[in-house]
């Protein structure tokens, strides 16, 4: 259930990315993307980078696009004023109807194996464990678990 706020989401802008970045090292830390890398990332347009605007301000932000043949979701976070009122749904929920519209039949990821919240939205978007990915957050050196939807004309948050 997402909170009383009018949420929007949209593509970012290169003036996104300072935002971007500050985001980053306030959730992920050490292994946060540093700024070089997602203004490097951006500009090359093989990834879409969304935001998510709560009354008008950017609250959270997903980056997705095709890593190889394969459709994957790099990174979705929300500012820490925006979490527990549902909102990363919709960020999910845009990343899977982009999935739908190009067609794929699946959508990969990867998720620290002790990030409980992340792996609570994914599998509530019908996500299944894969394998693990030994050490694949560093410099922290935690693993990741690699996950997988199939993605159908209807997802699970699509049936009512």
């Amino acid at each position: 259930m997402t909170g009383s706020r009018r949420a929007r989401v949209r593509d970012l802008t290169s003036e996104d990315l300072g935002w971007v970045a500050d985001q980053e090292k306030a959730i992920f830390g050490m292994s946060a993307w540093s700024p070089e890398l997602i203004a490097t990332d951006f500009a090359s347009g093989f990834r879409r980078y969304r935001g998510l605007e709560l009354d008008g301000a950017l609250a959270g932000y997903a980056v997705y696009g095709f890593d190889g043949d394969a459709f994957h979701l790099m990174n979705v976070a929300l500012a820490s004023g925006a979490r527990g009122e549902g909102h990363s749904h919709i960020l999910m929920e845009d990343f899977l109807a982009e999935a739908r519209r190009l067609g794929v039949a699946e959508v990969w990821l990867e998720v620290a194996v002790t990030n409980d919240a992340a792996l609570a939205l994914y599998r509530s978007h019908g996500f299944e464990d894969v394998r693990v990915r030994r050490r694949y957050y560093q410099p922290e050196g935690i693993d990741a678990l690699v996950m997988r939807l199939r993605v159908t004309a209807a997802s699970p948050t699509d049936r009512a």
